[in-house]
């Protein structure tokens, strides 16, 4: 005879073994990331049969739902939680992200999911989607409040900061996770509330006018330029120039973790045998594929000829309109890639860690430049700008994948510099 108690204990068991499931997922998930994650790893770290899995979850997809909407539902309630206890007119962004940083494996996880997700067929894209409607509105909510109490400068346009302002956020989760001893993410956000209870665009009355001559020279951009040296005919250069136009293709849809050399080789038309003469790994073709990538962006930005490091940076929102355009791709498999290479054992993790090192560092070195030509006021970091520059026009490029219509990445990062270069 079944009693009630009997029931109970088995709903109990049953609800026990599928929070057991949730943890391992997240865990596996924070640590190697969504693609490298199979369900016989999840099972083996919950201690349950495959098959026992499978009777909680039909797929992985599902499991990463609950995962991500535990996360979000947490943060959301400490958002309304902060945002009741807090005095009128108080950003609170800074506080939430404190609160996130505790919160074990949040930064890991949505600093991947943030680019994995902006393939339109990843499972978790629709909900990433509406995660950035969502926190779009408590932004919006919070910076009007702050607007009508004076917290931020009357003229700025609360609307259109919200979406640059959890851009950045975004942005600077993700490089958090390469450079921990150089990004702090509440610090940095810190930095910007302060300087948002400034004027749009100000600058001390007693600062001296912009120098007439630059102070120069300007520093050589970042990256090494892709040069195909390989031996072999025209006819081997163009095969190679597919295969890395098709794997960059496959790489930005699926990711490098679900990607295989057969998928490649089966686009371009080729044999894998014939791929492997031109790229020997997975590793190598990765590797080819990122240097193309740099070498495309570094010869638009040497095609700028500024003279000025405010040139330089006032030219940027030109170059990222002209990307959305003309080379989405570029967008696409850098978006895919950066995020899918947070944990440490991925391939092109410390490609990305050195390639955010060396961008702080230039763009560190445009600001300080910028600053004396007199054309960055003197309340403003060069470092923190260049941080901040850096992580919003990644975090734009992200919301502009969900939502390509609705999200001018050259249009913000005009509105931004026009901020903090003031004419």
């Amino acid at each position: 005879m079944t009693t009630a108690a009997t029931t109970g204990s088995r709903q109990a068991r049953a609800a026990a073994t599928r929070q057991r499931i949730v943890d391992a997922a997240r865990e596996l998930f924070v640590s190697n990331g969504y693609r490298s994650t199979s369900l016989r790893d999840i099972a083996a770290a919950a201690s349950v049969s495959h098959p026992g899995l499978l009777g909680h979850f039909a797929s992985k997809d599902d499991l990463l739902a609950e995962v991500v909407a535990g996360f979000e539902d947490d943060n959301e309630r400490a958002f309304d939680l902060l945002a009741a206890a807090s005095d009128s007119g108080e950003l609170i962004f800074a506080d939430v992200a404190r609160r996130n940083a505790r919160t074990p494996g949040y930064l890991e996880l949505f600093a991947a999911l943030t680019g994995e997700a902006s393939a339109s067929g990843h499972p978790a894209h629709e909900r990433m989607r509406q995660r950035y409607a969502r926190l779009h509105r408590l932004s919006t909510d919070v910076l009007e409040d702050a607007a009508l109490h004076g917290t931020i400068g009357a003229d700025r346009d609360v609307a259109d900061e919200s979406v640059r302002h959890s851009a950045g956020w975004d942005g600077l989760q993700l490089i958090s996770q390469y450079l921990p001893e150089r990004v702090d993410v509440v610090q940095t956000l810190e930095e910007r509330e302060a300087l948002w209870a400034l004027p749009y665009g100000w600058r001390d009355a007693d600062s001296p006018d912009p120098s007439s001559t630059a102070a120069g020279p300007l520093p050589p951009v970042f990256g090494e330029p892709a040069v195909d040296d390989s031996p072999g005919y025209e006819v081997g250069r163009r095969r190679r120039a597919q295969i890395l136009a098709d794997a960059s293709r496959l790489f930005s849809q699926d990711g490098y973790g679900d990607t295989s050399l057969r998928d490649i080789a089966q686009a371009v038309g080729v044999s894998k045998s014939t791929l492997l003469h031109h790229y020997p790994s997975k590793e190598l073709l990765l590797s080819a594929v990122l240097s193309e990538r740099d070498s495309a962006i570094r010869v638009r930005s040497e095609s700028t000829h500024a003279e000025r490091a405010s040139d330089a940076l006032r030219a940027i929102p030109l170059g990222a309109r002209v990307s959305a355009l003309d080379e989405p791709g570029l967008i696409e498999v850098y978006a895919v890639l950066s995020c899918e290479a947070v944990p440490a054992m991925h391939p092109a993790h410390d490609y990305f860690a050195t390639r955010f090192s060396q961008a702080i560092d230039y763009f560190t070195e445009l600001f300080r430049l910028a600053r004396i030509d007199g054309d960055l006021p003197e309340h403003r970091d060069p470092e923190h700008e260049a941080i901040w520059l850096i992580a919003l026009w990644d975090g734009l490029q992200y919301q502009w994948l969900y939502d390509r219509g609705a999200v001018d990445v050259g249009a913000h990062l005009r509105a931004h510099l026009e901020d903090v270069l003031p004419s």
